[in-house]
């Protein structure tokens, strides 16, 4: 098996960027594209590594061909990783465990974050246990692994985030803080079972506890930021002094007081059921983080979750916490289709997908300990989407990325449309149909066709029939007078870069055939890319 590794997950200007060859690859060709153009040809010598000499800002994909065969990667040249978070996990801080299998996870699947669930002594004194501990939950912890795990992770290119929630206290811890308990309307404490209790986070000797635990983290261990986590309830509660909480409030004091606190930190607060995101999304933190729960169990309130968290995030990444329980209950291969649809349509509205973690493993559960190992299949359709997801970064991840669907589809509109002979093309993500998504950005024409024909619903995570076989759609575009338009298309389990496609022209219109969709297609079109005659053919 013949691999390519980029030796960092993100690559920033003038930095030399390097690709690690593994396996036995003959010598051939390493060609460089950009959104389906070559921009860089090297002769490969059979070397263990390769240098990819003058790549400015921007995206890429990667390929070595011997002429007979093709191997692909992506890399990312970007003055600040964190404009994009592509989100994973570790769970394992036992002593002397190996660490190769997490950097090779985070240079794979290009993790510019990476989230340390569970680390900590315990959830109110998360340095309080030395040098070697079980966590509250029993797991061994030893905070020279976490430390090497720590330099292992950045060395590869991505952030080192420590978990942390932010107003959950243990039994042994409760007594001191039971005071600024959160206490529901039998004014008994809320709490996670009879595992933590919750006090208000805005509680100003809560918040001076808090930060001061963070403070030394980052001190002791090294971490770049925090995850800061909460449960999702409650939204309203009471002190035991009287005082009413308004519980999104008290989150946005938090996260303003650990900023102010920790200036430097990267801080991702995990917005649990998009609570409340409309509050914490224009807060000083760095990404915009939900995890979903019901009744957001579809395809399609998974895309109106990215869309309304696109509204508060400004510049912010969208990060969405999706965990497929799926693969504990159903084939590979069932499961890998729900996660490809996943992605799809989180990805296709300007969102990445926190799944993939440690050494080859996917989040099954809100408990990362409990977490996947993936099969072969799983891997090599994570590794593709993730090269995917890199390559195409400006047509899915920048924020100048508007939708126009219903600006330029339908009759009333006739300016850029999809259709198949066999199948019906919608724009909710509906089961039995292809779902339809166009968008703007920088004059150019994204289209976004995913394939829910043969699909009974479209839950995200549930077992998914085999993708239906719809042929190939066929695109029309009003024309600019004088131009004729450019049409690409890529699809993640294809070639995986963009390829140009026959455009025809019939007066105002042009017309191009697409080849034939399985889970998903990006269509991208630039309008005014080729001048010529209005009786132009091509």
């Amino acid at each position: 098996m013949i691999e390519l590794l980029p030796t960092k997950s993100t690559f920033t200007p003038g930095e030399l960027v390097e690709i690690e060859i593994r396996g036995d690859a003959p010598r051939g060709k390493m060609s460089v594209w950009y959104l389906g153009d070559s921009v860089l040809e090297l002769d490969y010598d059979g070397s263990a590594t390769i240098a990819l000499p003058g790549l400015g800002i921007g995206s890429y994909g990667i390929e070595l061909s011997d002429g007979t065969s093709t191997v692909r990667t992506a890399v990312q040249v970007a003055e600040q990783s964190a404009a994009r978070l592509r989100y994973g996990f570790v769970v394992d801080y036992s002593p002397n465990r190996d660490l190769t299998g997490v950097s090779d996870t985070v240079r794979r699947l290009h993790l510019t974050g990476v989230q340390f669930y569970d680390w900590a002594y315990r959830h109110a004194e998360l340095m309080g246990g030395g040098e070697n501990y079980t966590d509250a939950l029993a797991q061994p912890i030893s905070l020279a692994t976490v430390r090497e795990l720590v330099q292992v992770v950045q060395q590869a290119g991505a952030k080192a985030l420590g978990y942390a929630a932010v107003y959950a206290v243990g039994p042994d811890e409760w007594p001191a803080w039971q005071h600024q308990a959160l206490l529901n309307g039998a004014q008994a404490p809320y709490g996670l079972g009879d595992f933590l209790f919750l006090v208000d986070p805005a509680a100003p000797d809560w918040l001076e506890h808090f930060v001061g635990d963070l403070t030394a983290a980052v001190d002791s261990v090294g971490f770049d930021g925090f995850h800061l986590d909460q449960y999702g309830y409650p939204k309203m509660a009471r002190r035991p002094d009287g005082d009413i909480v308004d519980v999104a409030q008290s989150f946005t004091t938090m996260i303003d007081t650990v900023r102010s606190g920790l200036p430097e930190a990267t801080l991702v607060f995990n917005n649990v059921n998009d609570f409340p995101t409309w509050s914490t999304g224009s807060s000083p933190q760095d990404a915009v983080y939900i995890e979903v729960w019901s009744p957001q169990e579809t395809l399609g309130s998974l895309a109106s979750v990215v869309t309304r968290a696109r509204t508060v995030a400004g510049s912010k990444p969208i990060v969405i916490a999706a965990y497929q329980h799926v693969y504990d209950s159903a084939p590979t291969a069932e499961s890998d289709r729900a996660t490809a649809l996943t992605m799809a349509a989180l990805y296709s509205h300007g969102a990445t997908h926190l799944l993939a973690g440690e050494a080859d493993r996917i989040l099954v559960d809100p408990y990362y300990v409990r977490n996947h190992p993936v099969e072969p299949s799983t891997a090599e359709l994570l590794k593709r989407w993730y090269d995917f997801l890199v390559e195409h970064d400006e047509l899915l991840l920048d924020t100048s990325i508007v939708d126009v669907t219903g600006a330029t589809v339908g009759a009333y509109n006739d300016d850029t449309d999809v259709t198949f002979e066999s199948a019906i093309v919608g724009e909710t993500g509906l089961p039995g149909e292809i779902w339809r998504r166009v968008t703007e950005s920088n004059g150019r024409r994204i289209i976004h066709l995913i394939n829910l024909v043969g699909q009974v619903d479209s839950l995200w995570d549930a077992p998914r029939n085999p993708t239906a076989d719809v042929g190939a759609g066929r695109v029309k575009i009003r024309r600019i007078p004088g131009c004729v338009p450019r049409v690409q298309v890529a699809d993640p389990d294809g070639l995986g870069r963009l390829i140009d496609v026959e455009v025809t022209v019939d007066g105002e219109f042009a017309f191009a055939v697409l080849p034939p969709l399985a889970v998903w297609q990006l269509v991208l079109i630039d309008p005014t890319s080729r001048q010529g005659e209005d009786n132009d053919n091509r």
